[in-house]
């Protein structure tokens, strides 16, 4: 068994070499990954097959990152 694997999961290993990646880039192509790497969810509860509002989940500041 390979040894990343006794200490976590493949998805926090998976987290940890992406952020590796990432900060091994040069300045504008880094920022741009870091966008490509953030994630949201958004739910919506439907009741008699009509949607309802929509709400985001764990709403990130975007810190760091240059708006266009």
């Amino acid at each position: 068994m390979t040894a990343w694997r006794t200490l976590f999961t493949y998805n926090k290993f998976a987290s940890i070499t992406a952020r590796a990646v990432r900060a091994s880039l040069k300045e504008e192509e880094r920022l741009l990954a870091e966008k490509r790497g953030l994630t949201s969810v958004r739910y919506q509860k439907w009741a008699n097959g009509v949607g309802g509002v929509q709400t985001l989940v764990n709403e990130e500041p975007s810190v760091g990152l240059k708006s266009s």
